[in-house]
C-alpha cells in the first residue's frame, strides 16, 4: 500500500508527539484550571512541532478577532507540564474546548485550518460569526 505524503507527515507527528509527551504521563491533578467566566480554547503544542508552529498563527488570528467573546491559550509541552497532565493530552497539537464553567466540551487531536477551529466555535456557540 502507498502512503501519501500527508498521512507520513501525520504518522511522524503522532509519533513525535508521543515521545516528547511520554514522561508527562500518567495524568495528575484533576483540579479545572482557573475559570474565566468565558468559554475557552486551550491549543497544546510545543515550539519545535511543525504543526503546532502553524496552530499558533492560527490561534493567534482567533485571538485577535475574538479574544472579547473567548480566552485563546497556547500551552506549551515544556513551560506547563501540569496542565498536559491535568488534560491528559498525549499528542499534540491537541485542541480542548471549555464552557464557561471550565467544563471540557471537545477535543481535537492534529492540525485545524482556521476555517476548522471557527466552524467548531460557532458550532459550539463560542463565538458568534
Amino acid at each position: 500500500m502507498r502512503l501519501f505524503p500527508r498521512q507520513v507527515l501525520l504518522s511522524l507527528v503522532v509519533g513525535l508527539g508521543v515521545l516528547v509527551l511520554w514522561p508527562v504521563l500518567p495524568a495528575g491533578s484533576e483540579n479545572p484550571a482557573p475559570l474565566t467566566a468565558r468559554p475557552a480554547l486551550y491549543e497544546f503544542g510545543a515550539g519545535h512541532c511543525f504543526s503546532c508552529i502553524e496552530m499558533e498563527k492560527v490561534m493567534q488570528e482567533i485571538k485577535g478577532r475574538y479574544g472579547e467573546q473567548l480566552e485563546v491559550r497556547m500551552v506549551y509541552v515544556d513551560k506547563e507540564k501540569d496542565l498536559f497532565q491535568q488534560y491528559k493530552i498525549l499528542l499534540i497539537p491537541t485542541q480542548v474546548f471549555l464552557d464557561a464553567s471550565g467544563k471540557e466540551v471537545d477535543r481535537h487531536i492534529g492540525p485545524l485550518s482556521r476555517e476548522e477551529v471557527l466552524k467548531k466555535l460557532r458550532d459550539l456557540k463560542f463565538i458568534s460569526k
